[in-house]
């Protein structure tokens, strides 16, 4: 291997790495504020690819009409759940909220769908389809059993994922799709050309995990998340409500999924249960950053980037089991050293 190839891979690997470690943050974000092991979060990152490469032909996306019957659902819940317990300006607050936006953001998609809408205007629709989700499958999924064990957490988030997948197959269909590059532009940096596409992929990166930062940093709600994340109880015990929590965190989570789901559509044709292996690597990562530390894991992803892609060129038929097996050593390290307790906590 020349020099040339060696540097080929590591800039394909930090490509990778850098959706990997979006889709990593965002699993470590909402275990732990809810404890849930979010399988899910791929079918994000398939909903948001195929969803922005609809529009950018111009058609409208299944997506448009998994958000009011998703947010229908959820406000039916809520209304079983605590309706006689409820005030008038409550049960309007959760209409509007649960009804109406997705009311306003499906006359948005049908009004400014087509083949000639910017690519800013189909981000921003994308995003307006698949965000919302995430607090809505909270709400009818997640939040009945919040205080369930991890276990059933889990098991859970399996069920979730197998029914978004259909719900994937049944809206976009079999057929792999593919979007044209965000942006034409290229930069040389000595032997390498860097698309815009990759341009795109690292400062959406850098963006996104800044905005992260200053949102936990400095907004209100970043920190009743954080103090949900260090102590639920006690969060609980301050009027922090745990289950808007959760909702914030699921809508973070699927904010994230769909971003990475846009940055990836143009380099690689994404199927209805593409997301799956995409989230699984994002998985590894926030495993090897023991699911708590938010830097230890976006390291961790640029390290399976560069892993896969250096995989792919010596054993390319190898390179997913390659990838996976990184959780191997880590979880035998982090066994013998971690001081078991039969009482979960």
């Amino acid at each position: 291997m020349d020099s040339l190839i060696f540097l080929f891979l590591v800039q394909d690997g930090a490509t990778n790495g850098a959706i990997y470690a979006l889709l990593g943050l965002a699993l470590v974000l909402v275990f732990a504020v809810t404890r849930v092991i979010f399988i899910p979060q791929g079918e994000f990152v398939a909903y948001g690819a195929l969803t922005y490469a609809l529009l950018a032909t111009g058609r409208v996306p299944g997506t448009v009409w998994l958000l009011p019957a998703m947010g229908l659902a959820a406000f039916a819940i809520e209304m079983i759940g605590k309706g006689s317990r409820m005030s008038g300006r409550e049960i309007a607050t959760d209409a509007a909220t649960h009804i109406g936006l997705p009311v306003v953001v499906v006359g948005a998609t049908f009004a400014l769908a087509d083949k000639s809408a910017s690519a800013l205007t189909n981000v921003l629709l994308t995003l307006a389809m698949i965000m919302p989700l995430g607090p809505y499958l909270y709400r009818i999924a997640f939040q009945p059993v919040a205080d369930s064990t991890v276990l059933t957490l889990f098991t859970t988030a399996i069920g979730v994922h197998l029914a978004m997948t259909g719900l994937g197959l049944a809206m976009f269909g079999a057929e792999g799709l593919r979007a044209g590059p965000l942006t034409d532009a290229r930069m040389e940096i000595g032997p390498l050309m860097l698309t815009g596409q990759n341009i795109a992929v690292y400062v959406a990166t850098v963006a996104l995990i800044a905005g992260l930062w200053v949102f936990f940093e400095k907004s209100l709600y970043g920190k009743a998340l954080r103090a949900t994340a260090v102590n639920r109880v006690g969060a609980r015990l301050v009027g922090i409500r745990t289950s808007l929590s959760g909702g914030l965190a699921f809508g973070l989570a699927a904010a994230i999924g769909a971003a990475s789901g846009i940055l990836i559509v143009p380099m690689t044709t994404v199927y209805y249960d593409s997301g799956f292996i995409i989230g699984l690597k994002g998985f590894v990562a926030a495993i090897i950053g023991a699911l708590a530390s938010y830097p230890g894991t976006a390291l961790a992803a640029l390290f399976v980037g560069v892993v896969e892609a250096f995989a792919s060129f010596y054993a390319s038929n190898l390179k997913e089991v390659i990838v996976f097996m990184l959780i191997v050593p880590v979880l035998v390290w982090r066994s013998l050293g971690a001081v078991h307790d039969d009482e979960e906590e």
